[in-house]
């Protein structure tokens, strides 16, 4: 007897759920499949599951595939698992291609083929729907949500597009999803959502036809150029009935929003002034480095140093001054913005070709909170005070690179399981594209577009 065994967290399950059990059920004769706990699924990552254990266990059983399921709780399970019921094959979909290759020194190792193009058809008779979602734009941020998403319940990624066929080719033969050349159109008929990770100058426009056609779209920095499209984008989506985010992966992260709980609590004081940097020494190749109308640093980093100072000194600015520092493409490697606000200040400062210190201070009356780089995925930081022996140090969880958080407010919001938009809501998304505005006003007034 041939003996089969797989593992999954089988969350809302659906197509591409029965179809991983019954082909790895053909493997052999004998299937043994291993649902996770609550528990061990959120030390490996995953950070929404919706049902309970006992759900999950019995939405396998009901596919009558398994002959054996057990409980995964802990880590090296799987090879404790393979020995003890002497396993022949262990499988998993192809997405964690490569991860389990360590377990080929006990038994057969095979990674199935997702399910492409998961239909509306869903195995399920609650509110809870698979959003199907579609990616734009194949460059370096595509890859990253691919695998991000894997821990995300309620999902699937359907297809993606790009109109350049080279980069279309390649991501589909990497990813093995399904990407079209043309037609946005028919591209947005195969989903119900889309993740916008396109060039800048694209994001408006690609957020607008989707919108219109009633699907929810999460869209990467900047949202838009200006302030007026960034309202039109924002009054479009509450009158389709659907979500619109901005994707500034900062905001949703837990330990910001910790961060803004303890800033806010009294603790430091009153809250006079926010500091915020975020730069990087990017590729001389790459789009920021090259593209002197739509690249340069605070396209690429003003949204997320803005975040800070929009979520704790509010929205209602006095001035701001923005200063930077252009090469001969046109391509600001440093940018400044000094903003005054009636009872304080804030300072942002981003660099694709200047490198400082990342770090992330908020000054209070009664002491001070600092987060280093990357304080934008915010793993740690310190309140202060007067006495320098007395630090508050806070760890707080995180996992992966940040994206799998704003992905599960995303499907949440779908879902309707998270209504709330104080993460980052409509109104300080819009202020952003305002600053943003008014940078590109500077840069005009430079004569570099």
């Amino acid at each position: 007897m041939k003996k089969v065994i797989t593992y999954g967290t089988y969350d809302l399950f659906h197509e591409g759920h029965y179809n991983l059990l019954k082909r790895a059920k053909k493997l052999g004769d004998y299937l043994i499949v291993g649902v996770t706990t609550e528990h061990f699924d959120e030390a490996r990552g995953k950070v929404n599951v919706v049902d309970s254990i006992m759900e999950r266990i019995d939405n396998v059983r009901k596919t009558g595939l398994a002959d054996m399921i057990i409980i995964e709780d802990h880590e090296g399970q799987k090879i404790e698992d393979i020995q003890k019921y002497g396993v022949d094959i262990f499988t998993v979909g192809s997405d964690w291609e490569g991860v389990f290759d360590y377990l080929n020194a006990f038994c057969k190792v095979v990674y199935l083929e997702r399910t492409p193009n998961i239909s509306s058809t869903i195995l399920r008779t609650n509110q809870f729907q698979i959003v199907r979602v579609g990616i734009v734009g194949t460059g370096r941020m595509a890859p990253r949500f691919v695998s991000e998403s894997k821990y995300v319940s309620g999902m699937t990624i359907n297809c993606a597009y790009n109109p350049i066929k080279e980069s279309a080719d390649k991501f589909e033969k990497k990813e093995k999803i399904l990407t079209y050349r043309d037609k946005f159109e028919e591209f947005l008929k195969d989903v119900d959502a889309v993740y916008i990770a396109s060039p800048n100058e694209t994001h408006y426009t690609y957020a607008k036809q989707s919108l219109k056609s009633g699907k929810h779209v999460l869209s990467e920095k900047p949202l838009a150029f200006t302030r007026i499209e960034s309202e039109e984008l924002y009054r479009l989506a509450k009158d389709q009935n659907v979500v619109l985010m901005e994707a500034i992966k900062a905001a949703y992260c837990p330990g910001f929003q910790q961060l803004l709980n303890v800033a806010k609590s009294g603790k430091i004081g009153k809250i006079v002034d926010v500091e915020a940097s975020f730069t990087r020494l990017a590729d001389p190749a790459s789009r920021e480095c090259t593209d002197g109308n739509y690249g340069g640093s605070f396209l690429e980093f003003g949204p997320s140093v803005l975040t800070p100072v929009i979520k704790l000194m509010g929205k209602e600015y006095l001035s701001v001054n923005i200063d930077s520092l252009y090469d001969d493409n046109g391509v600001d490697i440093f940018t400044k913005a000094d903003i005054r606000y009636p009872e304080g200040f804030a300072t942002v400062k981003t660099g694709v070709g200047v490198k400082t210190e990342g770090q992330l201070v908020v000054s209070g009356t009664k002491g001070y909170i600092i987060a280093q780089s990357p304080w934008w995925l915010m793993k740690r930081f310190d309140v202060r005070y007067e006495n320098p022996s007395i630090v508050e140090h806070y760890e707080p969880n995180f996992q992966g690179d940040g994206l799998r958080y704003e992905i599960s407010d995303f499907i949440s919001k779908i879902n309707g399981t998270n209504k709330n938009d104080y993460k980052l809501t409509s109104g300080e998304s819009i202020i952003m594209s305002e600053f943003i505005e008014q940078f590109m006003e500077q840069k005009k007034r430079m004569r570099f577009v």
